[in-house]
């Protein structure tokens, strides 16, 4: 995934949430921005990947493609 803005880190508290929904296989929808388009999806949350530009979702959508979305730039609410 290509960002042109330097990450910024996401809440702790939130972060959480992310990882406990890739522990659970959670399927719901997300909404991100990337290169300034708005996308949304139904995915199943997977994983978590951290590199050096950033925090990422790695999540399956139901053609069976991964994405990897990074964590600032998800703007949906997190299933509780």
């Amino acid at each position: 995934m290509a960002v042109d803005k330097q990450y910024q880190p996401i809440k702790c508290d939130i972060h959480d949430r992310f990882e406990l929904a890739c522990m659970r296989e959670i399927v719901d929808i997300v909404t991100w921005t990337e290169k300034d388009q708005k996308h949304s999806e139904k995915l199943r949350f997977l994983d978590l990947e951290y590199t050096k530009e950033g925090e990422f979702l790695i999540a399956e959508n139901q053609s069976k493609d991964r994405l990897h979305i990074r964590l600032d730039t998800i703007t949906s609410t997190l299933p509780d």
